[in-house]
């Protein structure tokens, strides 16, 4: 009990430096520093950049090195030291560079909390299967905790958001130094360099419908920059109309966005009942279409009471636009690859996503939005359906040219052992 314990503490800060600067570093830099929408989107992107080939550099050093606990606080201390630097920082490009610096080390910890958690377990004999995703969901409740507290301190304008992000980082790095060790792997020494860094997965790309589906997780993944990127900033510019001063939406934008959250939980539980249902395909096609549906709720919301329950419908509809492609990628990965390069598959599907998606999602999303700019008022109508066409069009294309036929009892035994 008391290892998990301790799982639990380091899952729940793992997630609360995140949520505590993700969500509303955005709105910071717009009404605080004044950034335009591409510097925004560009110091956003570095997130992309990090995790396209620091979690797989930090893995190996990991295996051969470092034992993955004390690599793991080392991250975080450094982490520490960046979101500290950050917020004295005014200068948009340093604030890249600084923030850049952030994500390659931040990045990687979220795999290592992984290889740490599963190792504990394995230790006391349990099935890190079973047990795992007990301890996972306070990853959650970390995220959501930390955007209640910056919402409710107000401090979503603030740099102390960094600071406190710096603070939860320290912590969890002095936090590392009570957990079990986890020995370097001398399997691990064997392997080449190419497959310990997961390029040996790009093979797959010769296969048309592998190669449909990475390209439509990089497109969708610029979908999630998007929200992460413009969402609270998004929220925080009603409070320019004087009808909206005093509305919840405009004083606690965060807490509204961690309905999202909320609503993940729900769509991850209901992920296994749609894909016996209808099918790898179809679910990936309703997540898109919950992708258009965030965006349209987004354009014609506001704080009034009908506007109000559009962008309450906007977070909810988020669970099942993120889970439902997110998950059911991950399953058809792993149902459609061969076992010898399936960790390396499933490392190219989140590269896809979080890096190469991720990047290419703030660059464009930040330009779009300066576009549609002027004299420092944004036309956020125009701008999320511009965004909510874009991924209309996906699930239209993706519908056409993504060839998958759906086994239903096949379904239902990958779905049973997940």
């Amino acid at each position: 009990m008391g290892i998990k314990l301790n799982l639990k503490v380091m899952v729940f800060l793992q997630f609360f430096i995140w949520g505590a600067w993700l969500v509303t570093f955005g709105s910071y830099m717009i009404n605080t520093l004044g950034f335009t929408g591409s510097e925004v989107g560009i110091v956003y992107s570095s997130k992309g950049l990090a995790a396209v080939i620091m979690p797989s550099l930090i893995g190996i050093i990991a295996d051969r090195w470092v034992k993955a606990n004390r690599l793991y606080g080392i991250l975080h201390l450094l982490g520490a030291v960046a979101l500290f630097t950050a917020a004295h920082v005014s200068d948009p490009n340093l604030m890249f560079w600084v923030m850049l610096f952030n994500a390659m080390v931040y990045m990687p910890t979220m795999a290592l909390s992984n290889t740490i958690s599963y190792s504990s377990l394995e230790k006391i004999g349990l099935d890190a299967a079973k047990d795992f995703p007990s301890i996972r969901v306070f990853g959650t409740v970390g995220f959501i905790f930390a955007l209640w507290l910056i919402s409710l301190l107000g401090l979503e304008l603030s740099n102390v958001q960094l600071y406190i992000a710096a603070g939860a980082s320290v912590l969890l790095s002095l936090q590392s130094l009570t957990l079990p060790d986890c020995p370097t792997s001398k399997v691990k020494k064997n392997k080449s360099w190419v497959s310990m860094l997961g390029l040996d997965a790009f093979v797959l790309f010769k296969k048309k419908k592998m190669a449909i589906f990475f390209l439509f997780a990089m497109l969708l993944g610029a979908s999630l920059q998007i929200t992460n990127t413009f969402g609270n900033p998004f929220l925080h510019d009603f409070a320019k109309n004087p009808e909206f001063t005093d509305s919840l939406v405009v004083k606690y934008p965060a807490i509204l966005s961690s309905i999202a959250q909320f609503s993940e939980v729900f769509f991850i539980l209901a992920i296994p009942s749609f894909l016996r249902r209808f099918g790898i395909k179809k679910v990936m096609l309703i997540s898109m279409i919950a992708w258009t549906l965030r965006f349209s709720f987004f354009a014609f919301g506001d704080p009034s009471p009908f506007g109000f329950t559009l962008l309450l419908l906007s977070m909810i509809v988020y669970g099942c636009a993120f889970d439902f492609f997110n998950i059911s990628g991950a399953i058809f990965v792993e149902k459609e690859v061969d076992s010898s390069i399936r960790a390396s598959a499933q490392g190219l599907f989140m590269t896809m996503v979080n890096g190469v998606g991720a990047y290419v999602g703030s660059i464009l999303s930040g330009k779009v939005v300066d576009y549609f700019t002027v004299d420092g008022v944004k036309d956020w109508k125009t701008i999320w359906l511009i965004f909510g066409s874009y991924t209309l069009v996906l699930a239209f294309v993706f519908a056409i040219s993504f060839r998958y036929k759906h086994d239903h009892e096949e379904m239902k035994q990958v779905t049973a052992s997940h």
